[in-house]
């Protein structure tokens, strides 16, 4: 497995809220330009604009600004930080998060997008069962 899907699988996706992955499952699937790389978030994350709110955030501040209400550029960075001291800490290595904050910046953008939709749809599918669609037959009350 590369290593950019072990650390998301292992080190990131376990803590993200379902509704934050679900955010960035659809932003994936329309290329919304709110979802950047190269950056954590837009405005950076400068202490001159702490409590600037946020416009736009890579895919870890992206699942904490849609999913989890995080709007200013200081709260996501915090959580940013956080998340991956926290993966590293899961996953066993000094900065092994960098494998997959790396592959999500330096991959094109398209190539991303569709390799990270499958790891993301991954995620949701092991944590949101699926519903059979098939009506179910109601028994009749029994008369006594």
């Amino acid at each position: 497995m590369e290593s950019w899907r072990k650390v998301w699988r292992e080190g990131f996706a376990p803590v993200l809220s379902t509704v934050g992955i679900m955010a960035l499952r659809d932003a994936l699937a329309v290329n919304d330009s709110r979802l950047i790389q190269g950056a954590t978030s837009s405005p950076p994350p400068l202490m001159c604009v702490q409590d600037w709110p946020v416009e736009a955030a890579c895919a870890l501040g992206f699942c904490a600004w849609q999913g989890e209400g995080l709007d200013t550029v200081g709260e996501l960075e915090e959580f940013f930080a956080q998340s991956c001291f926290d993966a590293d800490e899961r996953l066993g290595e000094p900065a092994a998060c960098r494998y997959f904050l790396n592959w999500f910046d330096d991959t094109p953008r398209d190539e991303m997008r569709r390799l990270l939709l499958e790891e993301v749809s991954l995620t949701l599918s092991e944590r949101i069962p699926v519903v059979d669609e098939a009506p179910v037959a109601k028994s009749e009350p029994a008369v006594a």
